[in-house]
């Protein structure tokens, strides 16, 4: 019986992870920008295009649904060119695993960084995720994989305990639980509930960590203790270097009249409202005359 529900549960993960054919971001990552600013303790959110990817996005409302921890090179984790593991996931059938930042360049991506985490316990989160490298899903838990092929609409209130739902240990399928479970580690809120208690003088908040298994990928894009960092921006960006392929260069007049590097001491031209031409007088001799045609 095992043997039957593993070899099921190995064909319902290899299913849910083929990719669908067609997939092109409306904005891929920018390999170079995005290895020069992220930082370890950063969640990359991916816009996947498997058709577990599908479910998750359905789900959640949202356009990610897939997210990796940056924890930097990993010792003895490397790609046959050389080029180093940075990044732990959970996949569908694979478990926990490291994987480079190249897999997702040409993907749609955004980088979260938890603001004010200390250079300590930013270390704490990456080794937390680091250590759990090898945590496998066991593909007998045939109710865990069978969620994601329901094609019937979910009402809303029901599509976050669908994430979770299930018998086996949610970590080792849902990639935002892993990551969640390393922030808990030392106690950063990601949405935490929130309780409010006392008098009305003093009012003060108390936050509750929610359970790990109910986080998805775009929690971390909408917390209000995540930065959302754009790589394109993040180290400077200049509009007029852009190179516009399907726009004709400005016009001379206007190319000299707004030059995005004007020299010194000149001032552009105003831009406000043109002023109006003053109206010809009309004499009095001149109504009359137009009066008695009219007439």
């Amino acid at each position: 019986m095992g043997i039957m529900l593993d070899t099921v549960g190995q064909w319902i993960a290899a299913y849910l992870q083929k990719e669908v054919p067609g997939y092109e971001p409306f904005t891929p990552s920018d390999p170079e920008r995005l290895h020069n600013v992220i930082m370890g303790g950063d969640v990359l959110l991916v816009e996947g295009n498997n058709r577990v990817s599908g479910i998750i996005k359905y789900l959640t409302q949202s356009t990610w649904s897939h997210a990796a921890l940056y924890v930097g090179p990993i010792e003895g984790a490397n790609e046959p060119d050389g080029e180093p593991h940075v990044l732990i996931e959970a996949n569908i059938g694979e478990g926990v695993t490291s994987a480079p930042l190249s897999k997702y360049f040409p993907y749609h991506t955004r980088m979260c960084r938890p603001v004010g985490l200390s250079f300590e316990d930013r270390h704490t989160v990456c080794r937390y995720a680091i250590n759990r490298i090898g945590f496998g899903y066991d593909t007998k838990n045939i109710v865990d994989l069978m969620r994601f092929l329901i094609p019937l609409p979910v009402p809303q209130r029901w599509r976050r305990r669908m994430i979770a739902f299930g018998s086996g240990d949610p970590t080792k399928i849902i990639c935002s639980a892993l990551i969640a479970q390393a922030f808990d580690a030392v106690r950063y809120p990601i949405l935490p509930k929130i309780t409010r208690g006392g008098s009305r003088k003093a009012r003060r908040e108390i936050l509750h960590i929610r359970d790990s298994s109910l986080y998805m990928p775009r929690d971390f894009d909408i917390s209000p203790y995540f930065e959302i960092v754009k790589p394109t921006i993040a180290l400077g960006f200049d509009y007029t270097a852009l190179h516009w392929a399907d726009k004709q260069k400005p016009l001379r007049e206007v190319a000299d009249s707004f030059g995005p590097f004007p020299e010194t001491g000149t001032a552009p031209p105003p831009l406000g409202p043109e002023a109006a031409e003053p109206e010809a007088e009309i004499s009095g001799e001149g109504v009359r005359a137009r009066i008695r045609l009219v007439a």
